[in-house]
Protein backbone atom coordinates (compact mmCIF):
# COMPACT_ATOMS: atom_id res chain seq x y z
CA UNK A 1 0.00 0.00 0.00
CA UNK A 2 2.83 2.44 0.88
CA UNK A 3 1.56 5.95 1.69
CA UNK A 4 -2.17 6.29 2.32
CA UNK A 5 -3.67 8.38 -0.51
CA UNK A 6 -5.33 10.88 1.86
CA UNK A 7 -2.03 11.47 3.63
CA UNK A 8 -0.01 11.66 0.43
CA UNK A 9 -2.34 14.27 -1.10
CA UNK A 10 -2.27 16.34 2.08
CA UNK A 11 1.52 16.31 2.36
CA UNK A 12 1.83 17.33 -1.29
CA UNK A 13 -0.73 20.14 -0.88
CA UNK A 14 1.12 21.43 2.19
CA UNK A 15 4.50 21.08 0.43
CA UNK A 16 5.88 18.92 3.26
CA UNK A 17 9.26 17.40 2.43
CA UNK A 18 9.77 13.81 3.60
CA UNK A 19 11.66 10.62 2.89
CA UNK A 20 9.91 7.27 2.43
CA UNK A 21 11.48 4.40 4.37
CA UNK A 22 10.30 0.86 3.62
CA UNK A 23 10.72 -1.69 6.41
CA UNK A 24 9.83 -5.26 7.27
CA UNK A 25 6.25 -5.89 8.32
CA UNK A 26 5.69 -4.86 11.94
CA UNK A 27 2.43 -4.54 13.84
CA UNK A 28 3.50 -2.28 16.73
CA UNK A 29 5.24 1.07 16.77
CA UNK A 30 7.88 -0.25 19.17
CA UNK A 31 8.69 -3.11 16.79
CA UNK A 32 8.76 -0.69 13.85
CA UNK A 33 11.33 1.49 15.62
CA UNK A 34 13.41 -1.60 16.35
CA UNK A 35 13.18 -2.87 12.77
CA UNK A 36 14.25 0.52 11.40
CA UNK A 37 17.03 0.99 13.96
CA UNK A 38 15.63 4.31 15.17
CA UNK A 39 14.84 5.53 18.65
CA UNK A 40 11.21 5.09 19.68
CA UNK A 41 11.49 8.66 20.99
CA UNK A 42 11.64 9.83 17.35
CA UNK A 43 8.77 7.69 16.01
CA UNK A 44 5.50 9.60 16.34
CA UNK A 45 2.41 7.49 16.91
CA UNK A 46 -1.17 8.64 16.74
CA UNK A 47 -3.76 7.48 19.25
CA UNK A 48 -7.38 8.11 18.30
CA UNK A 49 -9.55 9.52 21.07
CA UNK A 50 -13.28 10.08 21.34
CA UNK A 51 -14.19 13.46 22.82
CA UNK A 52 -17.53 15.25 23.13
CA UNK A 53 -19.16 13.31 20.29
CA UNK A 54 -16.18 13.71 17.95
CA UNK A 55 -12.66 12.42 17.55
CA UNK A 56 -9.15 13.74 17.93
CA UNK A 57 -5.63 12.41 17.65
CA UNK A 58 -3.03 12.39 20.41
CA UNK A 59 0.51 12.38 18.99
CA UNK A 60 3.28 10.97 21.18
CA UNK A 61 6.51 8.99 20.86
CA UNK A 62 6.33 5.25 20.23
CA UNK A 63 8.53 4.77 23.31
CA UNK A 64 5.82 6.29 25.51
CA UNK A 65 2.39 5.28 26.70
CA UNK A 66 -0.59 7.59 26.92
CA UNK A 67 -1.61 8.86 30.36
CA UNK A 68 -5.32 9.33 29.75
CA UNK A 69 -5.79 10.88 33.20
CA UNK A 70 -3.37 13.70 32.27
CA UNK A 71 -5.26 14.34 29.02
CA UNK A 72 -8.52 14.47 30.93
CA UNK A 73 -7.03 17.09 33.24
CA UNK A 74 -6.39 19.40 30.29
CA UNK A 75 -9.25 18.40 27.95
CA UNK A 76 -12.04 17.44 30.35
CA UNK A 77 -13.39 14.15 31.64
CA UNK A 78 -15.17 13.20 28.42
CA UNK A 79 -12.05 11.79 26.69
CA UNK A 80 -11.91 8.07 25.88
CA UNK A 81 -9.95 5.75 23.63
CA UNK A 82 -11.69 5.10 20.31
CA UNK A 83 -12.41 1.49 19.46
CA UNK A 84 -11.06 -0.39 16.44
CA UNK A 85 -14.26 0.02 14.42
CA UNK A 86 -14.17 3.79 14.86
CA UNK A 87 -10.47 3.95 13.98
CA UNK A 88 -10.94 1.84 10.84
CA UNK A 89 -13.79 4.10 9.74
CA UNK A 90 -11.79 7.31 10.29
CA UNK A 91 -8.65 5.96 8.60
CA UNK A 92 -10.38 3.96 5.87
CA UNK A 93 -7.45 4.17 3.43
CA UNK A 94 -4.95 2.90 6.03
CA UNK A 95 -4.15 -0.64 7.08
CA UNK A 96 -5.77 -1.71 10.34
CA UNK A 97 -3.82 -0.09 13.18
CA UNK A 98 -1.43 1.92 10.99
CA UNK A 99 -2.61 5.39 12.02
CA UNK A 100 -0.45 8.26 10.70
CA UNK A 101 0.41 10.93 13.27
CA UNK A 102 -1.33 13.57 11.14
CA UNK A 103 -4.91 14.50 11.90
CA UNK A 104 -5.94 17.42 9.70
CA UNK A 105 -6.20 15.45 6.46
CA UNK A 106 -8.56 13.03 8.24
CA UNK A 107 -10.65 15.84 9.74
CA UNK A 108 -9.19 15.43 13.24
CA UNK A 109 -7.80 17.96 15.65
CA UNK A 110 -4.57 16.87 17.30
CA UNK A 111 -2.81 17.37 20.61
CA UNK A 112 0.96 16.88 20.65
CA UNK A 113 3.00 15.56 23.55
CA UNK A 114 5.92 17.87 24.36
CA UNK A 115 8.39 14.98 24.30
CA UNK A 116 7.91 14.33 20.56
CA UNK A 117 8.16 18.04 19.82
CA UNK A 118 11.70 18.07 21.26
CA UNK A 119 13.09 15.62 18.67
CA UNK A 120 15.43 16.84 15.87
CA UNK A 121 13.63 14.71 13.28
CA UNK A 122 10.50 12.58 13.23
CA UNK A 123 9.38 9.28 11.75
CA UNK A 124 5.74 8.25 11.42
CA UNK A 125 3.54 5.53 9.97
CA UNK A 126 2.57 6.17 6.35
CA UNK A 127 -0.69 4.22 6.56
CA UNK A 128 0.51 0.63 6.30
CA UNK A 129 2.76 -1.60 8.41
CA UNK A 130 5.73 -1.50 6.01
CA UNK A 131 6.39 2.18 5.33
CA UNK A 132 7.61 5.06 7.47
CA UNK A 133 7.86 8.73 6.61
CA UNK A 134 10.92 10.61 7.84
CA UNK A 135 11.00 14.39 8.08
CA UNK A 136 12.95 17.11 9.80
CA UNK A 137 11.72 18.92 12.88
CA UNK A 138 10.70 21.98 10.86
CA UNK A 139 8.45 19.94 8.56
CA UNK A 140 6.83 18.17 11.52
CA UNK A 141 6.34 21.52 13.27
CA UNK A 142 4.46 22.77 10.19
CA UNK A 143 2.15 19.72 10.38
CA UNK A 144 1.42 20.38 14.04
CA UNK A 145 1.26 24.17 13.91
CA UNK A 146 -1.52 25.63 16.05
CA UNK A 147 -2.11 22.29 17.79
CA UNK A 148 -2.23 22.34 21.57
CA UNK A 149 0.73 20.76 23.33
CA UNK A 150 1.18 19.22 26.74
CA UNK A 151 2.67 16.42 28.80
CA UNK A 152 0.33 13.43 28.68
CA UNK A 153 2.64 10.48 28.19
CA UNK A 154 5.26 8.55 30.14
CA UNK A 155 8.31 6.73 28.87
CA UNK A 156 7.88 2.93 28.81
Amino acid sequence: MAIAPTLQKYLAAENIQYEVIPHELSMTSARTAEACHISGDRLAKGIVLRRDGGYMLAVLPASHHLRLSDLRTSLGDNVHMADETEINRLFSDCAHGAVPAVGKCYGLDIIVDDSIEAQPDIYMEAGDHETLLHMGHTQFARLTANAPHGRFSAHD
